[in-house]
Order: C-alpha cells, then structure tokens, then sequence
C-alpha cells in the first residue's frame, strides 16, 4: 500500500506539491487565529513552516533542496522554482492599478522610496557585520531585509549562492512578523489612526503581509491602505535593487 501511494505521489508531484501547500496554509490560519488571535498572519506561520520542512527534509536526505529531496515531495522543487516564484511577482504587478499609486500622492511615492532605501542600507550593515564583505551577498541579504520577496528575486538575478537566499529570506521573514506584532503597540504613538497615515507607512515597511497583519490589528479599515503601497515596495524594490543598488554597493566595496 505504501508503495501504491509513493509511486502515485511522484508521478504525481505538481499536484501533491498543492495539496501540500493549501493544506499548510489551511492549518496556518487556523494556527494564527486560535493562538495569535490574528496579530501573526497565517502567510508568515506558513512561511515558518515551510522553512522547518525543508530543513527536515534537507537533514534527513543529506540533500540541498530541502523537501523536494524526498520522494513523494519532488513537485515542491517545480513549484518552488523560480518559474512560479516569477510568474506570482509578475502577476501581481499586472494587479496594480496605476491610479492606486497616484492616489497614495507624494507623501506615498516618498514613504516607498525612503523604505526600500533604508531598508536595504540597514540590511547591508547587518550582513556586513557577520561577515559578507561581497557585493553579491551584501546586496541579496539587503535586498532580503527589504522583503522576503525581493531577496531571492535579486539573488537569483546576481547570482548569490542558494545559503545568502536562504539567509535573504530569514532577515525578510523576521521583518514581517516583527511588523505584525509590533504595528499594534506603536500605532498610538506614531498616528496610524487615518488612511493617509496608513499609506506612509505601508510604504515605509514594505512587508505586505507584516503591514496587512499588522493593521487588521489595529484597525481592520486602514488595511487596504497601507497593503496598497506596500505591494509597490515590493515591485520597485525587484526592479531597484538588483540593478541601481546593487551597481552603488558593488562601487563602494569593490
């Protein structure tokens, strides 16, 4: 029987590597609502799993592609890659209305620009300060500290090894959740309290998924504004980091 189903699975794998996914998601949300009471969002309990998996399935096959090294579990490796990784980034860029982004007005185009800026800079000295002295590897693991996203796709598009992507997309999920659990404690102290506030700081943080949990935190009506320009921090970080930042950062260390 169990040679039945680990044969079905791996001429199966796409499929399986769905299923995997939505029933993690599924049990993530869940997790977030019971235990958290929403303030970690069910995207970065998932994330923490996978990362867990992964190192599992890395430790017990002595492999380096996590769990795609299992058998049953190859179609993670498929659907994982950067094919889908791409095409998810791209699609939500064709998602963006450029009306939105007129909408947020000055204060939105200068809090995104400011975010991605510091974000990365501060990303660079945290790398710098564990010892990666490279341009590669400073600008992914600052492209990382940006967004969980924005990390592997500069990597990959620089060429990092597959341990500084792995370590981009740490320092990105770290900011998320750290977004998630603090954007309710500081709301009171830094005016988040009207949309126009809203919107600065979804720029500022960046993390859609840290902004969204966060706010829905604070006030559940803020949160199509400030996810707004933070699903455009990630764009323009994709499209500013790998080429304008990374060219800076490869001058100034060589």
């Amino acid at each position: 029987m169990f040679e039945i189903l680990s044969e079905t699975f791996s001429d199966n794998g796409l499929i399986v590597s769905f299923a995997l996914v939505g029933i993690t998601i599924y049990f993530s949300y869940i997790l977030s609502d019971k235990l958290t009471r929403g303030r970690v969002h069910g995207s970065a309990i998932a994330i923490i799993i996978g990362l867990l998996l992964a190192y599992i399935g890395g430790v017990n096959t002595g492999g380096d592609q996590g769990l795609a090294d299992v058998g049953i579990f190859t179609g993670i490796g498929l659907m994982g890659g950067g094919m889908l990784r791409d095409f998810a980034i791209v699609a939500t860029a064709f998602g963006a209305n450029l009306d939105e982004i007129k909408k947020a007005g000055l204060p939105g185009l200068v809090s995104l620009l400011t975010g991605v800026i510091v974000s990365f800079v501060v990303g660079v000295f945290i790398a710098f300060a564990f010892g990666y002295t490279d341009a590669v590897s400073l600008t992914t693991i600052g492209a990382g500290t940006a967004t969980y996203i924005v990390g592997p796709v500069t990597g990959t598009a620089i060429g990092a090894s597959s341990e500084v992507i792995a370590l981009s997309i740490a320092a990105g999920l770290i900011k998320s959740i750290l977004t998630m659990i603090g954007t309710p404690f500081i709301a009171k102290y830094i005016g988040l309290n009207n949309p126009r506030s809203a919107i600065v700081y979804g720029g500022l943080m960046g993390t859609t998924s840290g902004v969204a949990g966060g706010l829905a935190a604070t006030d559940p009506k803020l949160v199509p504004y400030g996810a707004m320009t933070a699903t455009f921090f990630t764009g323009l970080g994709c499209l500013i980091i790998p080429s304008v930042l990374f060219l800076i950062t490869r001058t100034i260390v060589g």
